[in-house]
């Protein structure tokens, strides 16, 4: 996956006002279950979910602001020269960006923020953005990440999502910390406890 980082700090992001709140930035395979997790979230944590832009058709289910900000190509290249991305990457034929102005909007109004990233996305905000909170979601095994790819339908592509999950898995000491979603409420407990241990400050603590 090709991915470009963005030129320039963000204005207020980097803050060190104690009152700010505190960027999470979840990332892991695709099939991982990053989405379910994050959804079993809602209602036990008061966060926001950035909401990502892309230049992928919507699909029918689909809203524009909902689920993705859905851009042109020509409106992608725009955001980019105009800075307004955290992190972009670009997967599977289509471009996915974290936008910046709702991130430090919420994050200066005391709002903890999750980003449900791409790991190549996750890389360049832990450049960017190093006092941001890591955390690293994998499969029990590749062969269990097989599974739940053929379960949800992607049978096109499995092999070459499960080639990009392993150069992934190795990038996962990379992250602060690391949760195994094998059992789902166990994944959820163990990241709400790393939202707990994160109070006030990162931390090396991992969960496994």
């Amino acid at each position: 996956m090709d991915s470009v980082t963005a030129s320039g700090p963000p204005s207020s992001i980097n803050s060190p006002e104690h009152s700010r709140g505190r960027l999470f930035v979840v990332a892991g395979p695709s099939g991982v279950g990053k989405d379910t997790l994050i959804g079993e979230l809602l209602g036990r944590w008061p966060f926001y979910l950035s909401v990502s832009a892309t230049t992928r058709p919507p699909r029918p289910d689909e809203v524009n602001g909902r689920d993705y900000i859905f851009l042109s190509d020509a409106d992608f290249d725009q955001w980019i020269v105009d800075n307004r991305f955290l992190e972009w990457a670009e997967f599977s034929g289509s471009r996915y960006g974290s936008p910046l102005q709702p991130v430090d909007e919420h994050l200066a109004a005391g709002t903890d923020v999750v980003l449900e990233i791409e790991v190549q996305g996750a890389m360049q905000i832990k450049q960017r953005v190093p006092e941001a909170v890591f955390v690293f979601i994998e499969p029990p095994s590749l062969e269990v990440l097989e599974a739940r790819l053929a379960g949800r339908g992607d049978t096109g592509d499995i092999e070459s999502r499960l080639e990009r999950a392993r150069v992934e898995m190795d990038l996962a000491d990379e992250f602060d910390h690391r949760i195994v979603n094998e059992v789902l409420s166990d994944a959820v407990a163990r990241l709400l406890f790393v939202v707990a241990r994160s109070e006030g400050s990162n931390n090396d603590h991992t969960v496994d």
